[in-house]
């Protein structure tokens, strides 16, 4: 009954806010420009709007490859300019055109799509020559957000500065992983990457411009950051910076007691000057070792490891490092030490690295590059990622990954479970997230075969379904809900001010289209 209460207070909600919006929208003339591929003439876009087979094609797919989207028209902008003009003329034209902007493609479930619309190709407009500007004073970079993250590490680096939060992968846009949240193992500690941004620029729906922050524009700041591109594409960032570190000390312990596993990364995300990255991950009695990440182990333990997890069927790893430099390195050993001896992992199974910062960061490369020389990166991506409250992840371990995942015995590719604090969030901004203070995120970071990858779809519905069902209150993170009530029950009881924003920044719904959340 509450459930039902809280959806009809929800519609209702959505009705008055539709009234008044049309009440209040002046009557407007329009231009009539019924489809993108009507303008490739426009002196404007000549050379830069594009319907080439290869370019529709290329936009029409992503890393997840399971959906195929196509586009009318494909733009090329060479300056943001270009694409506030194609935005100002589908918002001032009857009917109007969607757009979506594309970073580096590595969206799932075609969320970077537009379908009949315009993809905008972000990556044109990166120049080397300047793209970012860094403050050594200020300790930020101002970036254009079509760099991808490893292009922004370089770049600082060069200057013995570095950002601090990162996705586990570096070849993404910088306003990709903004529209979502950008997380990885040092969430924990530093927050995701939109906490970290200190100002930005944005193009609305409506083709305006504006540089916002917490102090200037701050509703579209804060609309922005986390939220899927539904309020304005995001041209400029500027990103807060540390003093890099050189080093990273790089850990891993086994574990076969998951309330032993999650009760050491509970208590070591509490501490506030401890480690720099935490992680956790799954490790299943399916398939190769490579499931599990086997060149992280040395050779000579990889039957000790398999024994272990044939026994157990399911054990858990995690995953931990300390960074250091010049000043620290007579002391890291030391606090690493002590920090091994007060885990509960299995004796015997402690395993560590000494690598530079930048191998550390950038270590997914690796694997990226084996994949792709094997023919095995280009594949299906069926991933599912979610946050689960802290009171729910005992109940998550003995439905999922003791339960489904091994009853099915087809998930293949790293599972990941790590927790992170909720007061390095932000409530004001887009991103959905438990109420809980204490959640964990959880992937499942699969590869398929393009003839069988339906077959993990279903095990993603068979999860999503056990979790409703156990009104385990969990939130898909990088999101897909078929249906409005899906992103209804997504935003919960935020759902009103996602929409208000929705109206008042992209009235006319013509960005970010793929994420399937409006009509």
């Amino acid at each position: 009954m509450a459930s039902n209460s809280f959806r009809s207070q929800i519609h209702l909600g959505v009705i008055i806010i539709l009234i008044i919006i049309t009440l209040l929208t002046p009557i407007t003339t329009y231009n009539t420009s019924p489809q993108p591929w009507n303008i490739l003439s426009h002196d404007d876009f000549a050379g830069k709007l594009t319907t080439a087979s290869s370019s529709i094609e290329s936009a029409a797919t992503d890393f997840g490859h399971v959906t195929k989207i196509f586009p009318s028209a494909v733009l090329n902008p060479s300056s943001v300019e270009d694409i506030t003009d194609l935005l100002k003329l589908s918002y001032d034209s009857q009917p109007s055109f969607t757009l979506a902007a594309r970073g580096h493609g590595h969206s799932h479930r075609g969320q970077a799509s537009a379908k009949d619309g315009v993809v905008v190709n972000m990556r044109s407009m990166v120049n080397r020559d300047r793209g970012i500007k860094v403050s050594r004073t200020g300790l930020y970079a101002d970036v254009d957000a079509a760099w991808l993250w490893i292009e922004v590490l370089n770049k600082t680096l060069e200057l013995g500065l570095t950002p601090v939060s990162w996705t586990d992968y570096l070849y993404l846009t910088v306003g990709g992983t903004l529209s979502n949240a950008g997380i990885s193992g040092q969430t924990f500690r530093y927050g995701p990457q939109i906490t970290n941004v200190q100002e930005m620029d944005v193009i609305t729906g409506k083709g305006e411009s504006a540089t916002c922050s917490k102090d200037m524009n701050s509703d579209l700041f804060f609309a922005a950051l986390g939220g899927l591109g539904q309020f304005g594409i995001i041209t400029r960032a500027r990103i807060k910076l540390e003093v890099a570190p050189k080093r990273a000390k790089w850990f891993r312990f086994l574990y076969i007691d998951f309330s032993e596993f999650t009760r050491d990364q509970e208590r070591l995300i509490s501490e506030t000057d401890g480690l720099d990255f935490l992680e956790g991950s799954v490790m299943l009695d399916r398939g190769p070792p490579d499931n599990w990440r086997s060149t992280y182990y040395p050779p000579s333990d990889h039957l000790r490891i398999v024994s272990m997890v044939k026994r157990r069927r399911v054990i858990y790893c995690l995953e931990v490092v300390k960074y250091y430099d010049e000043t620290s390195q007579y002391t890291v050993n030391e606090e690493m030490e002590e920090l091994g001896e007060s885990l509960n992992f299995v004796k015997g199974f402690m395993y560590e690295k000494d690598v530079t910062y930048m191998d550390f960061l950038n270590r997914v490369r690796t694997g990226e590059l084996s994949l792709k020389s094997k023919g095995q990166w280009d594949v299906p991506h069926p991933w599912l990622n979610l946050f689960v409250p802290k009171s729910q992840i005992s109940k998550f371990d003995h439905g999922v990954f003791k339960g489904i995942i091994l009853r099915n015995n087809i998930t293949s590719g790293p599972v990941l479970v790590y927790p992170m604090n909720r007061n390095k969030w932000n409530d004001r901004m887009s991103a959905a997230i438990p109420e809980e203070d204490v959640f964990y995120a959880v992937g499942f970071l699969r590869s398929a075969d393009f003839d069988d990858w339906e077959a993990y779809d279903r095990e993603n519905m068979e999860i999503l379904k056990f979790c409703e069902d156990a009104n385990m209150r969990v939130i898909q993170y990088l999101p897909y809900h078929s249906s409005q009530e899906g992103w209804v029950r997504h935003f919960g009881p935020r759902w009103n001010i996602f929409l208000e924003r929705k109206y008042k920044y992209d009235p006319k719904m013509i960005l970010s289209p793929g994420q399937n959340i409006f009509q």
